[in-house]
C-alpha cells in the first residue's frame, strides 16, 4: 500500500492542486490546469486527475501518537465486523439483533475507557501517592515525593487524582478537535443518494453512512464522564470507607458521594445504549443537554468528591493497596461477558441467513470475526494498562519484587499494583508460546507451498529455461503473500486464548488473592519455581509490550519511515467512521468519501462527460464507497478500474455485511464498468468477483481478468534483459495489463459518449461538448507518508 505523490501518478514533475487543501486535493498536470478553455486539444484523450488524501491517516509527527489509541480502533473496528443481517427476515428482528451488537460492542468500547483511566489511576493514586508516599523507604530515594510523605491520604489522592482526570481531558480535546475537522464536516445539499431508501440498498450508499457528528458527540461525552466518574470513585471508595469505620457524619457524606457516583454511571451507559447510528437520512441534530450537561456534572462531581477527601483526618494512614482488585476484576467480567454475547448474536444473524434459504457471504471466522476483534482490542487495553502499572510498580520497587514479601525484604516491598494485573502478567508467556507454534506450523506450511509453487511456476514462463533460484524466489514471493488468508487463525487463536487466560488469571486472584509466585511458595519446588518465572517473565514482557508501543510511537514521530508504517495501518483502521470509540483516531473517510463525491457529481453534472475512476489498494476501497455515494444516472457515467484492491480479500471477508459479494455484485451492475487487477504475490489485493459479468463486450465482460504475471518475465529477455523484479502489491502501472485496461475503458466511455449523442432526437439542438465530456480519469491513491519539506503552498501550486 505504498505512499503516491501527485507527481508519481501523474507522470509529471509539474503538478497544479484543482480542488482542495494541504490535506486532501485534487491535481492535474500543469498543461491540463486550464483544459474546459480549450476543448480542442482534447477531442480524442481524457484529463487526467489525481486525487491526494495525504495528511489524512498521516503527516506530521504528532499523529504518531495516535498509535496509543490503537486499542479503541480495534474495538471500533469490531462494530463493523459483523454479519449481514438477513435478507429474508423480518425488519424488526433483523434490526433488534443488529442493535443488540451495536449496543455490546458500545459497551466494550465504554470498558476499555474506564480500563485505561482506571489504569491511570492505578499508578497515580495507588502506586505513588498512596503505597511509595505512605512508605518511608519508597520517598527516601526520591525527594520529588517528599513533600507527599507529610500530607494526609485523602490529601495525597485528591491531587494526584490531577493525573488521570487530565488525561480524560486530553482525550475528550483530541476527539472533540477531531471531529470538528471530520464527523462535523457538512455533506453535500441535497445528499448523494436518493433519501426514500428500500432495504436492497447497500450499507454505504446512505445518506447519512459518512456523518456520524450526532453519535460521536453524544458517545464522547458518555466516555469523557465515564473517565472523570472512574477518578471519582478511586478517591471516595477508599475515604468513605475509612469514614464508615471511624463513624460520624463524614460516613454520610461518603456515602451521598459513592451514591452520586452510582448514579452518575447508570446515566452514562443510558446515554451509551439508548441510540446509535442513523444511515438511512442525514441526521442533523445535535443533543447539546448531554453534550454539555453530562461531562460538567461528572466534573462537578469529581470537583466535590477531591473536595470531600481533603477533609483533615489526623489517624488515617495508607497501608496495603487501594481496592482496586475488584474494579479489575469486573471490566474483565464485563468485557468477557460482552464478547460471549457478541459471539451469540453474530451466530444467529449467520444462522438466520443460512435458515432464510440465502445465500451466506463468505466471512472470517464464520462470522464471529467481529466478537474475536473485540476481544484483540480487549487484549491490547489490557497489555498497554497492565504494562504501565508493573513497569512503574518495579521502578517504585527498586530491586524488590512488588507483592513478594520474602525474608529480609518486607519493609522494602511495595504491595505493588492489583493481584488481577498480576495474575495477567502471568499467563502472558504462556500466549506468547501458543502464538510462537502457531507461527512455526504455518512456517512450515508455507515453506511447503514455495517448494510446490517452485516446481511448476516455470511452466508459466513458455520458452524460459528452469531457474532453481528463480523458482524459489518466485514461489517464496507467493507463499508469503498467501499468508494474508491465515490472518484470522492467528487472530482467533489470539481471542481465544485470550478469553481462557483471562478466565484462569481471574479465578487464581479471587482464590488466593495473592500474585502467583506468594501463592505457590508453599507448593512442590517445581510448581513454585514456575508460578515466580511466570510472573517475573510475564511483568517483563507485559512492560516491554507498553514500551513498545511508546517506542514506536516516538520512533514515528522523528522518522517519516516509521510514520509511514503506521499509516498504512491506520488506513485499514480509520477507514470506518467512530460508531463504537469516539477517542478511536478519526475516520478518514469521513472526508476523503464527500471529497470524491464532490468531484465526480460536480464534474459530470457541468460538463455530461463520462469518467473512469481508478484506485490502488486502499484507494480502490475509497472510489467504491464512492461511487456507492453517488446518484444513479451519475453512477451509470462511471467505470472503475481496480489494481492491488483488498475489497474482496481483505474488507469482504472481515466486513460482510458492507463488502459481502451481494454489494460488490450490485455496485457492479449500477457502474459503467468494472475492471481489477491484481497478482498471485500480491498480498493484500486479490480478485473481487471473479466470473461474474456485466453483459459487455470487453474481454468476456468479467471484472477480474486473468491473475497478472509477476515478474513480467521469468529470466533475462531481449525485452528484459536485466532480472525482472517481483512488484508484489506495487507498481501496477509499470504493467502493460494496465495501460490496456485504461486504455479499453476509455474508448468504452467514448463510444457510450457517441451513442448517447446519436439518440437525441433531431430536432434537438446538438449539445455543446466542453474538454471534459471526453472521457475524464480520476485516480485515488493511499497517501504520499512522506512529509513536505515546506509549509503547504496555496491553492493553484504544486502539490
Amino acid at each position: 500500500m505504498a505512499g503516491a505523490a501527485p507527481e508519481e501518478l501523474l507522470g509529471d514533475p509539474r503538478t497544479v492542486r484543482i480542488t482542495g487543501d494541504s490535506t486532501a486535493a485534487v491535481f492535474r498536470r500543469t498543461e491540463d490546469a486550464d483544459a474546459e478553455e480549450h476543448p480542442e486539444r482534447y477531442a480524442d484523450r481524457p484529463v487526467p486527475e489525481a486525487y491526494c488524501w495525504s495528511r489524512l491517516t498521516s503527516g506530521n509527527g504528532t499523529r504518531a501518537l495516535w498509535l496509543l489509541l490503537l486499542p479503541f480502533m480495534v474495538v471500533n473496528l469490531a462494530h463493523w465486523a459483523r454479519p449481514p443481517a438477513p435478507a429474508g427476515a423480518p425488519a424488526d428482528r433483523a434490526g433488534r439483533a443488529v442493535r443488540g451488537y451495536g449496543v455490546l460492542v458500545r459497551l466494550v468500547a465504554l470498558s476499555l475507557t474506564v480500563l485505561l483511566i482506571a489504569a491511570a489511576c492505578e499508578v497515580a493514586l495507588d502506586l505513588v501517592a498512596w503505597q511509595c508516599a505512605g512508605s518511608a523507604h519508597c520517598t527516601a530515594s526520591r525527594s520529588w515525593l517528599g513533600f507527599l510523605a507529610d500530607t494526609e491520604p485523602g490529601r495525597r489522592l485528591a491531587l494526584a487524582a490531577l493525573v488521570p482526570a487530565g488525561l480524560t481531558g486530553l482525550l475528550w480535546y483530541l476527539s472533540n478537535r477531531t471531529w470538528s475537522a471530520y464527523e462535523s464536516q457538512p455533506p453535500p445539499p441535497s445528499g448523494s443518494a436518493d433519501p426514500d431508501l428500500d432495504d436492497g440498498t447497500p450499507a454505504l450508499g446512505r445518506p447519512g453512512f459518512w456523518y456520524g457528528r450526532r453519535l460521536v458527540a453524544r458517545l464522547r461525552a458518555a466516555h469523557t464522564a465515564a473517565g472523570l466518574l472512574t477518578v471519582a470513585a478511586a478517591i471516595t471508595v477508599p475515604t468513605a470507607a475509612y469514614d464508615r469505620r471511624t463513624g460520624g457524619a463524614a460516613g454520610l457524606v461518603g456515602g451521598c458521594a459513592l451514591a452520586g457516583v452510582a448514579a452518575g454511571a447508570a446515566t452514562v451507559l443510558w446515554v451509551v445504549c439508548r441510540r446509535g447510528r442513523t444511515e438511512s437520512r442525514l441526521d442533523l441534530r445535535l443533543d447539546r443537554a448531554v453534550v454539555t450537561l453530562l461531562p460538567g456534572c461528572a466534573l462537578a462531581l469529581l470537583v466535590l468528591c477531591a473536595g470531600y477527601a481533603c477533609w483533615s483526618r489526623p489517624g488515617w494512614t495508607a497501608t496495603g493497596r487501594l481496592p482496586g482488585d475488584l474494579g479489575f476484576g469486573v471490566l474483565m467480567l464485563v468485557q468477557g461477558g460482552c464478547a460471549l454475547a457478541l459471539a451469540v448474536v453474530a451466530v444467529r444473524l449467520r444462522s438466520r441467513t443460512a435458515d432464510g434459504g440465502g445465500p451466506v457471504a463468505p466471512a472470517a471466522l464464520g462470522g464471529l470475526g467481529g466478537p474475536a476483534v473485540a476481544l484483540l482490542g480487549c487484549a491490547l487495553g489490557g497489555v498497554m494498562s497492565g504494562g504501565v502499572a508493573q513497569r512503574v510498580a518495579d521502578w517504585l520497587d527498586g530491586g524488590a519484587t512488588p507483592g513478594m514479601f520474602s525474608a529480609g525484604s518486607v519493609a522494602a516491598a511495595l504491595p505493588g499494583p492489583p493481584v488481577l494485573l498480576s495474575w495477567q502478567a502471568a499467563v502472558l508467556p504462556a500466549l506468547l508460546l501458543a502464538l510462537l507454534l502457531l507461527a512455526v506450523r504455518f512456517g512450515w506450511r508455507s515453506a511447503r507451498a514455495r517448494r510446490r509453487i517452485a516446481a511448476t511456476v516455470a511452466a508459466e514462463y513458455p520458452g524460459e529455461g528452469y531457474d532453481k533460484a528463480r523458482s524459489r524466489q518466485i514461489g517464496g514471493a507467493r507463499a508469503t503473500a498467501a499468508l494474508t488468508d491465515s490472518t484470522p487463525w492467528f487472530v482467533a487463536a489470539v481471542s481465544g486464548l485470550t478469553l481462557l487466560l483471562s478466565a484462569v488469571a481471574l479465578a487464581g486472584a479471587r482464590l488466593t488473592g495473592e500474585v502467583p509466585g506468594e501463592a505457590a511458595r508453599d507448593a512442590h519446588p517445581l510448581v513454585a519455581a514456575a508460578a515466580r518465572a511466570a510472573q517475573d517473565s510475564g511483568s517483563w514482557l507485559i512492560g516491554l509490550g507498553f514500551l513498545l508501543f511508546v517506542g514506536w510511537g516516538r520512533r514515528a514521530y522523528r522518522d517519516a519511515s516509521a510514520r509511514r508504517t503506521i499509516g498504512i495501518l491506520w488506513d485499514v483502521g480509520t477507514f470506518w467512521p467512530r460508531a463504537a470509540h469516539p477517542f478511536a483516531p478519526p475516520c478518514y473517510a469521513e472526508r476523503a468519501v464527500p471529497d470524491l463525491t464532490w468531484r465526480m457529481t460536480g464534474w459530470t453534472g457541468r460538463t455530461g462527460g463520462r469518467l473512469v475512476l481508478s484506485g490502488h489498494s486502499q484507494g480502490s476501497v475509497l472510489a467504491a464507497a464512492a461511487v456507492w455515494q453517488l446518484p444513479p444516472a451519475v453512477r451509470r457515467r462511471v467505470a472503475l478500474l481496480t489494481y492491488g484492491s483488498p475489497l474482496a480479500r481483505l474488507y469482504g471477508h472481515w466486513f460482510p455485511a458492507y463488502f459481502g459479494p451481494a454489494d460488490l455484485s450490485a455496485l457492479h451492475r449500477e457502474v459503467d464498468c468494472w475492471r481489477n487487477l491484481w497478482r498471485a504475490t500480491d498480498p493484500i489485493g486479490g480478485p473481487v468477483l471473479p466470473g461474474t459479468a456485466d453483459g459487455g463486450d470487453m474481454d468476456g465482460g468479467v471484472v477480474d481478468g486473468v491473475v497478472l504475471a509477476d515478474p513480467l518475465a521469468y529470466g533475462r529477455t531481449e525485452l528484459h534483459p536485466l532480472p525482472a523484479p517481483i512488484l508484489g502489491h506495487s507498481d501496477y502501472q509499470a504493467d502493460p495489463a494496465f495501460a490496456a485496461e485504461r486504455d479499453a475503458l476509455l474508448a468504452r466511455l467514448a463510444r457510450r459518449a457517441e451513442q448517447e449523442t446519436a439518440a437525441l432526437p433531431a430536432v434537438l439542438p446538438a449539445p455543446r461538448v466542453p474538454p471534459a465530456a471526453t472521457p475524464g480519469e480520476l485516480s485515488t491513491e493511499p497517501p504520499d507518508r512522506t512529509d513536505p519539506s515546506g509549509p503547504a503552498g496555496p491553492p493553484g501550486t504544486a502539490g
